[in-house]
């Protein structure tokens, strides 16, 4: 008994030597594309993408030599255009969305001062806000997707889902400049009234990053 405290009491006094914790801001582009269905009999229609800029304070903090963890606290626009061809001239429904997101991520990475970092991980969020940017057709057939940004909507608040990314990093002494690209999918049905029977996200993100290593191994 004994010995196994002692062992487990040596692990964890090692896991601190080895931790390391830098601080920073992210920032980049991000695309989102919308997929739904307006009824359970019915296939998904996916809506054009809108790109949006993004920003997120980050912390990363590893604790063994090639690993470790990464939280954001993300501000980032989803947003959908939808087309209605049928009419003359082309009409356009314009949505979008701003979340504050929190992606929690493992990180992996391989080099030394010159890194390659592979990241995995969930997400969950909270819908600050719901905007009708355009709004020029209703009453299509299939049903369109409806608006979220009137007084009488009631979106669904809440997002999460899956997140995955890769990047390239290098470090300057106790700062880093990292790269990368990450995919997210989101479970969240943002239809909180049952006008539309599914929705969901995809979200492709190109960022750089500012690191700043406030605790060394």
């Amino acid at each position: 008994m004994r010995s196994t405290l002692l062992v487990l009491f040596l692990l964890i006094c090692g896991f601190s030597a080895m931790a390391q914790t830098s601080v920073g801001i992210r920032g980049g582009f991000t695309n989102a594309t919308y997929t739904y269905r307006p009824a359970a009999n019915s296939r998904g229609i996916t809506a054009e993408s809108v790109g949006k800029p993004t920003f997120a304070l980050v912390v990363e903090h590893f604790n063994s030599k090639n690993a470790g963890v990464e939280l954001n606290l993300q501000w980032i626009t989803l947003g959908y255009k939808q087309l209605n061809e049928d009419l003359d001239p082309i009409a356009t429904n314009i949505t979008e969305f701003n979340y504050l997101k929190v992606p929690f991520l493992a990180s992996f990475y391989a080099g030394r001062s010159g890194r390659f970092q592979i990241k995995m991980g969930t997400h969950f969020g909270y819908l600050v806000n719901a905007k009708d940017v355009q709004r020029e057709f209703s009453d299509a057939s299939p049903a369109e997707i409806p608006t979220f940004g009137g007084s009488d909507d009631s979106p669904n608040r809440f997002m999460y889902g899956l997140t995955g990314g890769a990047g390239i990093s290098k470090l300057f002494g106790k700062s880093t400049l990292a790269a990368e690209v990450r995919f997210s999918y989101d479970f969240t049905n943002p239809e909180g009234q049952d006008r539309i029977f599914d929705m969901s996200s995809t979200n492709l993100e190109f960022s750089l990053a500012y690191l700043f290593k406030i605790k060394d191994k």
